[in-house]
């Protein structure tokens, strides 16, 4: 079902799409089964020749019913949904061995740090890149996101990633995607009249291409220095 979403390209895209089509079923069952009473009310209970129309004033039944059953659904969705949302959301959640990458979200651009050959944020030889956002295929990303202003939406479809950055605060977000190749980050709160154009090319590279791009960033931050 493409045409609904990007084909996912990241750990748990299968995991969140297979909660979301089952929500998608459920809700689509209940348009169309409410809808469908709807018309039959409108056309049972009519006002006719001679009659008028009926009303009816409360039904005990009817509210155990329609009270009982989405409770119980929702619970069931809960309850189906509790495990992946742990292994993505949880505490304890992000791989120990993630590459870490910072994430900067100010009015209308991502400004990208990524660590020096030491592997850890926070040094002296970390570089920052603006709307790029390079990571490596089939290794753990541990981004830390934070906002300059305002609320942002770090939301790359592809990967079913999709966190706010909010001002004051660390959140960390991560991912691991199985397929090099080109993507896009956007932001998915509005932020703005800028909004719009607030985005950033993700570049998913082999191991090895990814090694090569960071030195090759390395030395150049190195040379200007």
């Amino acid at each position: 079902m493409d045409w609904i979403l990007p084909p996912g390209v990241s750990s748990y895209a299968g995991d969140i799409d297979r909660i979301y089509y089952l929500i998608l079923v459920i809700t689509g069952i209940a348009f169309v089964v409410v809808e469908a009473a709807l018309v039959v009310f409108l056309v049972k209970y009519r006002k006719r020749p001679g009659r008028k129309a009926h009303y009816t004033h409360g039904s005990m039944k009817a509210e155990v019913i329609w009270t009982a059953v989405p409770a119980v659904v929702v619970v069931m969705i809960g309850i189906l949904s509790g495990g992946v949302w742990n292994s993505i959301k949880g505490r304890d959640s992000v791989p120990k061995d993630s590459y870490p990458i910072g994430v900067h979200a100010a009015q209308f651009e991502w400004n990208v740090t990524y660590p020096g050959p030491d592997g850890v944020l926070g040094n002296a030889d970390d570089f920052t890149r603006r709307n790029q956002l390079h990571v490596p295929a089939n290794r753990p990303i541990a981004i830390s996101l934070t906002a300059e202003e305002v609320i942002h939406s770090f939301f790359i479809p592809a990967f079913r990633v999709k966190q706010d950055a909010v001002p004051g605060r660390e959140i960390v977000v991560w991912f691991e995607v199985t397929q090099p190749g080109d993507y896009e980050l956007a932001c998915a709160e509005l932020c703005g009249l800028g909004h719009y154009r607030m985005k950033a090319a993700v570049t998913v590279h082999t191991a090895e291409d990814f090694a090569r791009w960071l030195a090759a960033e390395a030395e150049t931050v190195a040379v200007r220095q």
